[in-house]
Formats: C-alpha cells, sequence, structure tokens
C-alpha cells in the first residue's frame, strides 16, 4: 500500500488516502515511548543551576516514588513531570500533562500540571501566583497529593550522591502505561 497520500488538501482526501493516514498514526503512536526515553535522554547535561541535570532528577523523583510504593502510573508521572522543562520552562507541567493526559488518570494529570505552582510556594519566590488561584488549587480533590508529591519526591530529588535506578528499570512502566488504550478527554 502506498505510504504516502497525493492531496495537497485534507478536505480532498479520498477514503484510500485516509486509510493510508489512519495507519501511518497508528504506527506514530506505536513509537511514542521511543521518543519519550528521547526527550528524556535530551535533559542529560542540562542543571539549570542544580548539582544534578534534569535527567538524574526525573530519574531520583521516579525511583523514591517506585520505592515508596507506588503504582506504575504515579512511578512514570514522577519519571515524566520535569519532561517539559527544556521546550516550556516558565509552564513545564501543562506540557508534561499534556502528554501523559491521555494514558493516566485524571488525578495523576492534575500532579503533573499543577506541581511547578504548587511547590513554588516552597522556593521559586519569582513566581507571583494570585491568592485566589492558590487557593482555588487547593480546593481540588488531587491538592493533598501534589503536595504529597513535591515534598516526598520531587523538591528533594537533586542529591548527587542518591542511589537512583537507571532508566532502563523504568522503560516498561513507560511501555505499558503508554501502551494503553486511550483515555476519553473532555
Amino acid at each position: 500500500m502506498n505510504k504516502i497520500v497525493n492531496f495537497t488538501r485534507a478536505d480532498l482526501a479520498t477514503e484510500k488516502e485516509l486509510k493510508i493516514i489512519d495507519n501511518c498514526f497508528e504506527e506514530h503512536i506505536k513509537c511514542l515511548t521511543k521518543r519519550i526515553i528521547e526527550a528524556l535522554l535530551g535533559l542529560r547535561g542540562n542543571q539549570m543551576g542544580y548539582r544534578v541535570d534534569q535527567l538524574e532528577h526525573s530519574l531520583q523523583t521516579a525511583t523514591r516514588a517506585l520505592r515508596d510504593g507506588s503504582d506504575q502510573e504515579t512511578i512514570v508521572c514522577a519519571l515524566l513531570h520535569d519532561i517539559g522543562e527544556h521546550l516550556a520552562p516558565v509552564n513545564h507541567g501543562e506540557l508534561a500533562a499534556a502528554i501523559l493526559r491521555p494514558y493516566v488518570s485524571p488525578e495523576n494529570a492534575w500532579i503533573v500540571q499543577y506541581h511547578g505552582i504548587v511547590q513554588s510556594d516552597s522556593y521559586l519566590h519569582q513566581l507571583v501566583l494570585d491568592g485566589n488561584e492558590y487557593k482555588r488549587l487547593q480546593e481540588h480533590p488531587a491538592f493533598e497529593q501534589t503536595i504529597r508529591f513535591c515534598h516526598k519526591w520531587d523538591q528533594i530529588s537533586f542529591d548527587p550522591n542518591y542511589d537512583t535506578l537507571p532508566l532502563s528499570v523504568f522503560v516498561p512502566m513507560l511501555e505499558n502505561v503508554f501502551s494503553q488504550k486511550v483515555k476519553c478527554l473532555s
């Protein structure tokens, strides 16, 4: 079957061409875990003033979540919580949550999306958050879980001497989470 369509405008596509696009999209989805791993590896060397780079920080956060007995979805969220740092440093949680949202619970997606804002009260003094906005966040059902995520795993994962597990430990979890049927997005 031809892998390239002939149309130059999507509204003029034939059924056969749309099937080609659908097949290519399915193949693209199957390679998502590989691209996520590549993006994680792209965090290597980016220290941003910390004693460890962003890859090590992500691995430490996931290692802590694993050792704390979390389920694999939560561990994957811990691993990917800062994957957006390179492209969206101001709103990296939103980017990471957008990647995860089709595959994880709404609570876990919320934790990833808002972890940076929730913990900003502790140490990101340059971020100005409207008091009403913070109060609104506090009323969310996942707020306390986000506090736990930040305090138990994220904020303490900048230790160059921590016994961090390698990425290979987390690859099967990534494969499991990203091979699930996509959750309905609303």
